[in-house]
């Protein structure tokens, strides 16, 4: 832990609980230049108006009259280079995606581990920091970018993100951390096998990657212009191992396109960012979208649909008589039933099309595209699937009834749900196993 640059920083610090703000503040005031101190995050926002030589934000997230991202995201619109740590209990997707929008560096979880948040601390701050450094040697002396590289060697090592610094985008300096990360002996070799950093950027849907384009615009230039949440990329370790990085770029010599790129490690948050988006949109038994994510979907689809006339159609579909098979041979059975009936069921629907599990042993199928005869081919074959179906394990042949309906002029999400469901009631009454449509 890098404790010289904390001596040199003035944070403010915003938390609402009496108790926690006044350990914690005590704490991050010895080991800091200056510490302010705010119980919410209007005050907190007002301070920092009055103090516009603050290095670091560290603050809370639910708090009164303003929360802490909102504070943030004010801050930032004064200085959007402030790095920031937030503390938190907030553990949902949407608080993780909010606060990688607003542009948080870093996040202690509460109750507040000391040691941790005074290393993201650390983090946060080091970039920023450097780029102080290098901007006071620079001063004065642009024709010794050189000279002043080599004045901020023993910084640079001592940083914990990635370092490098560029001439363009062509590597001259990196710190220790990053040559240990690629496993490089010294810059040279490191530089003589890979000269640009984006070399090692790993192609992948939702991370930066460089491709080369007819105007030769460079890959610093590309990201630069990307917002803050799009500036993630993902390199491969020494132990061949995937990190995800987010990236910050600053231009401290403007004459001769000198940069210092510095990479902050966030695969941990974003796993757990990808993990709790994963578990509030999907259905825990049978892995297919909850009711959650079909809302998301059916917006997107009714627009398209109304915008182009593309046709929308819904199956709704019930397995037949399966609270018998729950207490003739237990849930487990039951449960295996619905996982098994999931899987066969995503084998026989087209990859553009969505199955939801809406609820119970109910099921919903959104077809883009498809009228009601197509809809009507599919849910045969589904019926057909079904009824063809056995296990080891369920003793018994299962089947399912249909209820099919397309989107018209005027209908909600409720109308169009509700429609399909009543033909699926007809269905039932006609004896179960069967496919009916209702249109209007």
């Amino acid at each position: 832990m890098n404790k010289e640059l904390l001596k040199n920083i003035k944070v403010l610090y915003v938390e609402d609980e009496n108790d926690v703000r006044e350990f914690t503040g005590k704490t991050i005031g010895a080991i800091v230049k200056e510490v302010i101190i705010a119980n919410n995050g209007k005050t907190g926002l007002e301070l920092f108006i009055e103090n516009q030589d603050i290095d670091l934000i560290v603050t809370d997230i639910n708090m009164p009259k303003m929360g802490g991202l909102e504070m943030c995201a004010e801050i930032k619109k004064i200085n959007n280079n402030i790095p920031i740590v937030v503390t938190s209990a907030h553990n949902d997707p949407n608080f993780l995606k909010k606060a990688i929008d607003v542009g948080v560096n870093a996040y202690a979880m509460k109750p507040v581990d000391l040691y941790q948040l005074i290393d993201n601390m650390t983090k946060a701050v080091e970039p920023f920091y450097l780029k102080k450094q290098l901007e006071e040697i620079n001063h004065n002396l642009e024709d010794k970018v050189k000279e002043g590289i080599k004045k901020v060697k023993s910084i640079l090592d001592a940083q914990n993100n990635l370092i490098c610094v560029t001439e363009n985008e062509h590597i001259i300096n990196v710190n220790q951390k990053f040559l240990e990360f690629f496993d490089g002996k010294s810059i040279d070799k490191f530089s003589a096998q890979v000269s640009i950093i984006c070399k090692r950027f790993i192609i992948n849907d939702g991370f930066y990657f460089y491709e080369e384009n007819d105007d030769n615009i460079s890959w610093i230039e590309q990201i630069s212009k990307l917002p803050a949440i799009d500036r993630i990329v993902k390199m491969i370790n020494r132990d061949n191992i995937e990190r995800i990085f987010t990236v910050n770029i600053d231009d401290y010599n403007h004459k001769v396109n000198s940069f210092v790129i510095s990479f902050t490690d966030i695969t941990d948050l974003k796993k757990k960012s990808n993990l709790l988006e994963y578990q509030a949109n999907h259905d825990t038994l049978t892995g297919l979208y909850n009711r959650q994510k079909f809302h998301e979907i059916y917006s997107k689809e009714m627009r398209r649909d109304k915008r182009y006339d593309n046709k929308l159609s819904l199956i709704i579909f019930d397995l037949d008589h399966f609270k018998m098979l729950n207490d003739d041979f237990g849930h487990d059975v039951g449960d295996i039933a619905l996982k098994e009936i999931s899987n066969l069921s995503l084998e026989v629907i087209r990859e553009h099309d969505t199955i939801v599990r809406w609820g119970g042993e109910e099921f919903i199928v959104l077809l883009p595209e498809t009228d009601v005869e197509g809809a009507v081919i599919v849910a045969n074959k589904l019926r057909d699937t079904i009824e063809a179906f056995t296990h080891d394990q369920i003793p018994r042949k299962i089947t399912a009834s249909f209820g099919i309906t397309c989107l018209v002029e005027g209908d909600d999400e409720s109308t169009f749900v509700k429609r399909a469901d009543e033909a699926l009631y007809e269905a039932k009454n006609a004896g179960r196993n069967v496919v009916i449509t209702k249109v209007i």
